[in-house]
């Protein structure tokens, strides 16, 4: 099957700022990514590019559509939940169910109602009437109650509590992911969505600096918690990052030889939020 996204040289400037630094990277089917980066590393410049939000230069493809000219018909098969909820404060919940319902063609309303029981809101109450998280659940219920082959999330359980974004997370694997689908989220909550991700690009300074599956990353990286004492064989094996913890210095690796490694203290395998505080705080000293 082809790509559901590819990116050849994916740059967008703002002015004289350089927000997207010529990225490429390309997505499968049936996968769940995680585009994780620091606030103004462009996270938010790709996906509005991949989604037609915005006009780029380079060669995008999404669902085999260029995002850009034929925008109308990528968004009846893919879905974008942004990181603010834009409901208009007077509508009613079940007033905003029927008009999704009656506006695009991909829409059910079983799943959204399924969604919406789930949480504590009456259904004739007003979107100004709801609290932040509310609107928030509701803006979630409304979105992933479209059929779609893309689900694009820019930040998505922002402002709810730890509670409604486990169950947000738990309804996006079991309700709306398969083979078929793709997902496509950024999140400041690494911790809480690392367990779903099955592939992960890190993003910095507008430039992909990892691109991988999460399954490859355990071969790929290695962590090493070594005593002072051997602290000089460990750096001349040529680590990338090095923290201190708990008395002990932890020294991060990209294909070094784990014998080697292993010879001279504890090594585990980093799990993908060590990995991305380590990739982008810079080399070991």
């Amino acid at each position: 099957m082809p790509p559901v996204i590819e990116a050849r040289d994916l740059t967008k400037r703002y002015g004289a700022v350089l927000a997207v630094d010529r990225v490429c990277f390309s997505v499968e089917p049936g996968r769940i990514v995680g585009l994780i980066g620091p606030n103004g590393a462009g996270k938010t410049s790709i996906l509005r590019a991949l989604l037609g939000l915005t006009r780029y230069e380079g060669t995008v493809r999404v669902l085999g559509r260029d995002p850009w000219r034929e925008r109308a018909g990528l968004m009846r098969e893919a879905s974008f939940i942004p990181d603010a909820a834009v409901l208009p404060g007077w509508l009613r919940i079940d007033r905003a169910v029927d008009f999704v319902a009656a506006v695009h063609p991909r829409f059910r309303r079983d799943r959204t109602r399924a969604m919406l029981a789930k949480t504590q809101i009456p259904l004739h109450r007003r979107v100004r009437e709801l609290s932040k998280g509310m609107r928030t659940q509701v803006h979630l219920a409304l979105a992933m109650g479209i059929d779609a082959k893309l689900l694009v999330l820019d930040e998505p359980t922002l402002g709810l509590d730890l509670l409604a974004r486990r169950a947000f997370y738990d309804a996006l694997v079991e309700d709306f992911m398969d083979e078929s689908r793709t997902i496509v989220l950024t999140t400041h909550q690494v911790e809480e969505v690392e367990n779903l991700l099955t592939d992960v690009l890190f993003v910095d300074r507008g430039r992909i600096v990892l691109d991988g599956s999460v399954e490859s990353l355990a071969t790929r990286y290695a962590a090493l918690s070594v005593d002072p004492a051997r602290l000089a064989e460990a750096r001349a094996l040529g680590p990338f990052y090095e923290r201190r913890s708990l008395g002990k210095i932890l020294l991060y690796y990209e294909g070094a030889d784990r014998a080697a490694l292993a010879a001279l203290g504890e090594l585990h395998a980093p799990d993908v939020a060590d990995l991305f505080v380590a990739k982008l705080s810079g080399g070991a000293p």
